[in-house]
């Protein structure tokens, strides 16, 4: 019972508070506390499922106590327990920025019970045992991600909430085709039980093109190349607290879902499947970062750099060792700390500066060395620069490709990284080194009353808190390194998720 209600917790507090901010809608002070207490709420709930899978293993909890394969099962294991509480970290985060990003008018349509619901989503999809909830999952995280990037109504904000919805739908479609068919060959959608059906299923084929279909759509999902022309047209253009939600959160989500669906269940034919997802990850990292080099707007720099660090979580999976997967884990978590964190840099570039583009930022690292200096800890990050958390994660799919003596992608992953530096560099340059354009007007005085003391120590705040975690990730990684290991050890050794979901 005590394993039930820890695997219930995070989606269920969410929820909860989601419902508390509708019923005081009416209250802006009343929504702000409720989002910040439930917020921290999430927090506590997911340290203790943390620490209950830390200290026993996978746990899973059938619902309803219907057993399984027949119930829905919820499932927690290392990767899953790490990631729960990595969006319960980070939502915190974004909940404390959104008191100074968004505007009353947003507050007023449900901004916080929308984001509250859209952690609630995540969640769900990270702990479910089932492909068919997972489905329905996915479903209301398009749902609550529909509403915020719409939420405002400008029309920037419009052209790229159809795009995003568009190509979602697209993508639900081909995931709920792939569910039929698989369904329709094993009788069973629980992914503990469809593992073990799978390997005495003769038809070999049937199954790789069923898992392709699940490589299609999910890969929509991830933005890998060449299905993520709909990320920059649809990241920047929501307020920054939403653009760094979706970017350091949800396409991890969908690596999330690839790394248990390619560990767990499409295990038949590696050479094939997995040899296509190195391919995959290869040219993702490869167009991304040049896409990034073309661009002189901050936020759309960083949307599209989400699509080459995408390359290099593709890769572990694709290269399908331990320390591979180890790697994948290691950097998923990196990840959402640094890509939200310069997504968040931006926002408070363009408070002080006024302007997302480049070209028509300046001097921030003279007027604002404290923020010059967060910067330079996400971008180095970013890029892999030593001792920074980035680095670790970088070395260590690295190493797992050398070990393989995969020489092609590892010299791909080498070479993007220089190439990710030059981004960051150029950023540097226009946004923080060179002076103000003449006439700019940060340089007058009712240009900074356009945000207050109070204000700017909201949107620092969080900033400053995941720069520390990237250093000290970075300074002391064996920590995270062993959590890691273990995640990799239970997804590589499928044997005790299935006897864990299955047992009597």
């Amino acid at each position: 019972m005590e394993n039930h209600l820890l695997l219930i917790l995070p989606i269920l507090t969410p929820l909860l508070f989601a419902a508390l901010g509708m019923i005081l809608y009416k209250s802006r002070t009343a929504q702000r506390t409720t989002a910040i207490i439930g917020s921290a709420a999430q927090v506590a709930v997911t340290v203790l499922l943390f620490r209950r899978i830390w200290e026993e293993g996978i746990i899973a909890a059938q619902m309803g106590n219907w057993p399984a394969p027949f119930g829905i099962s919820l499932v927690g294991d290392t990767f899953s327990g790490i990631m729960v509480l990595t969006v319960a970290v980070t939502s915190l985060a974004i909940f404390i920025y959104s008191l100074a990003d968004i505007d009353k008018k947003r507050e007023h349509y449900g901004y916080y019970p929308a984001l509250n619901l859209l952690v609630m989503a995540v969640n769900g999809t990270l702990l479910t045992g089932d492909i068919f909830n997972m489905f329905v999952w996915f479903e209301l995280t398009l749902i609550s991600a529909f509403v915020l990037l719409s939420i405002g109504n400008t029309r920037q904000q419009l052209e790229g909430t159809i795009k995003y919805v568009i190509i979602n739908l697209f993508s639900s479609a081909l995931f709920l085709l792939a569910v039929g068919l698989l369904y329709g060959i094993v009788g069973s959608l629980n992914m503990a039980d469809v593992a073990v059906k799978l390997e005495s299923y003769e038809n070999t084929g049937l199954i790789t093109t069923i898992s392709v279909l699940f490589m299609v759509s999910f890969g929509l999902k991830a933005a890998v190349f060449p299905l993520f022309f709909w990320l920059p047209s649809s990241y920047h253009t929501p307020p920054v607290a939403i653009s760094a939600f979706f970017a350091g959160i949800l396409t991890k989500v969908a690596i999330y879902v690839l790394a248990r669906y390619y560990t767990l269940i499409f295990v038949q034919d590696v050479g094939y499947t997995h040899t296509i997802l190195l391919w995959i990850g290869g040219l993702t990292m490869v167009i991304g970062v040049l896409g990034a080099a073309a661009q002189y707007e901050f936020r759309k720099i960083l949307s599209i750099h989400i699509v080459s660090q995408i390359g290099y979580m593709i890769m572990g999976i694709a290269l399908f060792t331990p320390m591979a997967l180890l790697g994948t884990v290691f950097f998923v978590v990196n990840q959402i700390f640094v890509k939200m964190n310069l997504f968040l840099i931006s926002g408070i570039a363009n408070r002080l500066g006024g302007s997302f583009e480049l070209k028509e930022l300046g001097g921030l690292y003279k007027n604002y060395l404290w923020l010059g200096v967060l910067f330079l800890i996400s971008a180095f990050s970013l890029a892999g620069f030593p001792p920074l958390s980035g680095f670790w994660a970088k070395f260590t799919l690295v190493y797992a490709g050398l070990e393989i003596q995969a020489w092609v992608i590892v010299g791909v992953a080498l070479g993007v990284s220089l190439l990710t530096l030059f981004s960051m560099v150029k950023i540097w340059a226009f946004a923080f080194w060179k002076a103000l354009p003449e006439g700019h007007p940060a340089d007058t005085r009712d240009y900074q009353k356009r945000i207050s003391t109070r204000d700017l120590i909201l949107l620092a705040a969080p900033v400053v808190f995941l720069a520390l975690l990237t250093v000290v990730i970075g300074v002391f990684p064996e920590y995270l390194y062993a959590v890691s290991e273990r995640a990799a050890e239970q997804l590589m050794g499928r044997t005790e998720y299935i006897e864990t979901v299955l047992q009597p």
